[in-house]
């Protein structure tokens, strides 16, 4: 984990509003940074059927089909790796289509990059993000298989500004999402080259 004291000159320069939503975060980020993790040094990796190059150190937490890694604790930023979701699941894996709950960010093969890039959109919506958008939606390739990559802007519920990229591709039916979330004060400038290049990397095996 990078130490989290040079954030007290940034928080100095912030509004009031925006240092103290700031600040909670911080402290938030160091209480998870206390809980552990497993540490993922600078290089190159194998994480849920892809291998990763990153320049980075991160605490990896990890689920079935999906891992979360950090630097600085979850709420400072966050990098999502989700697998193998299945015709009808959640592209967040929080549960299938029912016919009672038709609408939701439920995965189908075949979408068009648009449609898959509005279903993350769409997650990220239900989580309670406000003022979700997104740019330079592009195609992209990740060794053998095509995907798709974009930007993305939103709002926490206290009203913090966060930027992020994501990478959706498909591969034998099922879909595999990647994105990085990260406050736009101070956190997304500083580790947004490192992983977009980190997210460029991913090779599926």
């Amino acid at each position: 984990m990078r130490p989290a004291g040079h954030t007290h000159g940034m928080l100095g320069r912030c509004p009031r509003a925006a240092r103290t939503a700031l600040l909670l975060l911080v402290l938030a980020g160091l209480a998870a940074c206390a809980t552990g993790g497993r540490l993922q040094t600078a290089g190159r990796t194998e994480v849920l059927g892809m291998t990763v190059e990153t320049s980075l150190d991160w605490a990896r937490y990890a689920s079935p089909r999906q891992e979360a890694w950090t630097i600085d604790g979850t709420a400072l930023n966050q990098l999502r790796l989700i697998t193998g979701t299945r015709p009808g699941e959640h592209v967040f894996h929080l549960g299938r289509e029912r016919r009672n709950i038709p609408q939701g960010a439920w995965y189908h093969p075949g979408l068009r990059p648009d449609e898959l890039h509005e279903l993350l959109l769409a997650a990220l919506r239900e989580q309670g993000w406000a003022e979700v958008e997104s740019s330079n939606l592009r195609p992209a390739r990740f060794g053998t298989v095509e995907g798709l990559r974009f930007e993305f802007t939103m709002a926490s519920q206290r009203g913090l500004r966060y930027a992020g990229t994501a990478a959706l591709f498909e591969r034998d039916g099922r879909l595999t999402t990647i994105y990085w979330q990260a406050p736009v004060e101070h956190y997304h400038a500083r580790d947004a080259a490192a992983v977009a290049a980190l997210i460029d990397s991913i090779r599926p095996l």
